[in-house]
This record gives structure tokens, sequence and C-alpha cells, in this order.
């Protein structure tokens, strides 16, 4: 009797259920708020990092400062003047690199971009209700110059000392001094040490005298209030006490720290 083949097992039917679908997750608003400010602040540091690291070897070519002079000018119906060349700092006089240490921040070289005896002494004073007392350093302007606008509110200062520690950080004290020195106003439309020397005594920025370094950092308080020639008893005062405070200065080195 010829055996009977037994039919082969069935295999189980492949399942038809889908997997289960990934639930969406729906942020609430304050999630959405949060993640927005944390992209936000990314970015700001992000760019501002990037902006300083990009200005420690390219020459700043405009400030805000600029344009808002530009547009004060324009809107008063005066003439819209504007002078700006940059110059490298080994071709700008060390005279008025020490002038301008010696009127604006006797301690730059060696601080770490905030004076806080100076800070200290402002406060003081403008407590008192004294003449406002700034109480700026090089760096601390420099950065103000760049990177910012004019104001005093808490945020913009907050600014100011953050875009300070950067420059301080990355550039060092002999880049901070060559962008000051080219981008400081320095006259009515005029920027930076060689359009100011040119406009003032029509010669090169490197060749400047002591007196006439002084005569250019003593007026640096208000530039266009105040001249670096023909100078009023005021600056003409200033000018020498500048002078007196420049042999104090001595040699400059910007690696001193």
């Amino acid at each position: 009797m010829a055996a009977t083949k037994k039919p082969a097992p069935k295999k189980p039917a492949a399942s038809k259920t889908k997997p289960a679908a990934k639930k969406k997750t729906n942020r609430t608003f304050g999630e959405k708020v949060k993640w927005f400010f944390i992209k936000l602040f990314l970015w700001f540091f992000g760019l501002s990092i990037g902006s300083v690291i990009f200005f420690k070897y390219v020459p700043v070519p405009f400030t805000p400062l600029m344009l808002i002079r530009a547009i004060e000018n324009k809107m008063a119906g005066k003439e819209v003047y504007f002078d700006h060349d940059w110059e490298p700092i080994d071709k700008i006089s060390m005279n008025l690199q020490k002038a301008v240490i010696a009127s604006e921040d006797g301690t730059f070289l060696y601080h770490n971009g905030f004076d806080f005896k100076a800070l200290q002494k402002a406060y003081k004073s403008n407590e008192r209700g004294r003449r406002i007392r700034g109480g700026s350093t090089i760096s601390q302007q420099t950065a103000k110059n760049v990177f910012l606008w004019q104001g005093k509110s808490y945020f913009r200062k907050g600014l100011e000392a953050y875009f300070t520690v950067l420059i301080e950080i990355i550039w060092g004290k002999e880049r901070i001094m060559e962008v000051y020195l080219n981008s400081i106003e320095m006259g009515d439309g005029v920027y930076g040490a060689y359009a100011a020397t040119e406009h003032w005594y029509r010669r090169d920025a490197s060749s400047l005298t002591q007196m006439q370094a002084a005569g250019i950092a003593a007026i640096l308080p208000n530039p266009r209030k105040f001249k670096a020639t023909g100078s009023s008893s005021y600056i003409n005062r200033r000018k020498e006490r500048i002078v007196r405070e420049m042999r104090a200065v001595g040699k400059i080195n910007y690696n001193a720290k």
C-alpha cells in the first residue's frame, strides 16, 4: 500500500497590521518661545564672535556712528561730509598713540578692558551732581564704536561689556589701538588718524609732533564742538596737560600684561 504524503504545514499569514504611527509632539507656546530664544542666542554668539574674528584681520570700513552722524546732518539740512581712510598702526605717529592713552585711558596697557577705579570715580562724581564722566576705557570705546550704537541704557552697556571682553581676548591691545585710532570721531565728519591729521594739520599721520597729537586727543570728548587748531583756552590747557602726561606713558609695549 503506497504511503500517503502529509500536506505541508501552512505558513502563518503575514500580519496586515501597520506599525503604530509615531505620535506628533505638539510643543506648547512656552516651549516654542524657549527654543526661539535659544536659537536667537546661538545666532547672536556665533555672529558676534565671527565678526570680532573677521575684524581682527580686516580693516573696519564703516561704523554705526558714521551712519548716525550722516543721518543727523541730513535731517538738519547740513552737508553730509565724510572722511575716513584706514591707516596701519605702524604708520600712525607714536605721539598720537601716547596722547590718546594719556588723555583717555592711562591704564590701557595693563587692564583687561575695564578700569574699575575710573568707573568708581565716575560714579561718585556723577552722584554728587558734577559734570558727567564716563570712565570708559579705550577698549570699551572701541567695542561701542565698531559694533554698537550710542546710548546709555543698561542693555547697550551690557553688550558693550560683552564685546569689550571679546576684543580683549581675540584682538589684543595693539589691534584694539589700531582700530580705535582708525574709527574714532576726530572732527565733524572726520574719522580716524589719517583723516584727522590731514584735516587739522595738512600732514601725514606718521609725522605728528607731541603738541599736534595732544591737540587731536584734547578734542575727543566732543570733536564736533572743539577744534584742534585755533583752539580755545580750555583746549590749550588740555593740550599742555596731555603733553606732560605723555612723558609719563613712556615707551609703549602692547604685550606689557
